[in-house]
């Protein structure tokens, strides 16, 4: 694909950092490839994104991310997407590079963040894509009913997800924006003993019919901290096409789906509003 210029930062030199209110926010240059940076919050890593070629994903659960994309519709077909979390806006980024014309909505509490990221990593001003300062469910709530053909989540305050958007309430709302052969991503993050992972699976299993699983097959079996992407709809997935991208990436993946991943879920039970609870934080040894 020909690399897309855009406006920003010349090239990657040294660092840059500001305060925002999720903590410090540093953007880190990638010493391989001339504008590309990495966005860590508090150190933790959050986004990449090269200025010269929007559609690189450099971050394993982005490139899974980016393959629901891509399977979202026909290639080059114009979709509409709402991105729950911001951070750099890599995935919004990604989809305007891939599917000019298509329409997004970005929701980020973040408000300094934002500023930002779009004073030094500024978006193509031809794409589509409206950014709202408010919070992840406030912002859905906005969003037209069977508005969206895909709605991903990647949303992490303190490295957590916070527990309203991760019941069955939440996931009723995602349903309503979506069309009816819409799509759900959600970037989750667990380690041993998988408890909110699995839990995840079940509330996703309350709303929709059907469902997919990505992430390292170490993960998978409960043997590190990491990145899983949970995938939902009302209709059918393209598990095969889907199973054979994520066995492409350079770090290969496993796609779980059916009774597979019932089983993995292994009777947990749906999280409701009542219930719900933030994400388990990650060990300090993930970011080192």
């Amino acid at each position: 694909m020909a690399r897309n210029k855009q406006r920003g930062r010349a090239a990657a030199t040294a660092p840059v950092a500001e305060t925002v209110d999720g903590g410090l926010a540093e953007l880190v240059p990638d010493r391989e490839r001339p504008r590309g940076w990495t966005l860590l919050i508090d150190g933790a890593p959050q986004s990449y994104v090269d200025l010269d070629d929007p559609a690189h994903l450099s971050f394993e659960y982005q490139r899974r991310l980016g393959h629901i994309a891509d399977l979202a519709a026909p290639p080059n077909r114009p979709i509409q997407v709402v991105h729950l979390g911001g951070g750099a806006f890599t995935l919004a980024r990604y989809v305007a590079a891939t599917r000019p014309r298509s329409t997004q909505q970005v929701v980020e509490l973040d408000g300094p963040l934002v500023q930002f990221v779009r004073r030094e990593l500024p978006l193509d001003g031809g794409a589509r894509i409206r950014v709202r300062s408010v919070d992840a469910r406030a912002g859905l709530a906005k969003v037209q009913d069977g508005w969206a053909d895909l709605v991903i989540a990647d949303v992490f305050g303190g490295a957590r997800t916070p527990a309203h958007l991760t019941s069955t309430e939440f996931l009723a709302e995602v349903r309503r924006v979506l069309r009816p052969d819409g799509r759900y991503a959600a970037n989750l993050a667990d380690g041993p003993p998988l408890t909110h992972l699995r839990g995840q699976i079940a509330t996703a299993a309350a709303v929709f019919p059907e469902l997919a699983l990505v992430a390292d097959p170490t993960v998978l079996r409960g043997r590190r901290f990491g990145n899983a992407v949970l995938l939902a709809s009302d209709r059918e997935l393209p598990v095969a096409e889907l199973t054979r991208r994520v066995a492409t990436d350079p770090h290969p993946g496993r796609v779980e789906h059916g009774r597979a991943l019932a089983d993995f879920a292994g009777g947990a039970a749906p999280v409701t509003d009542a219930s719900a609870k933030p994400s388990p934080a990650p060990p300090a040894s993930v970011f080192r």
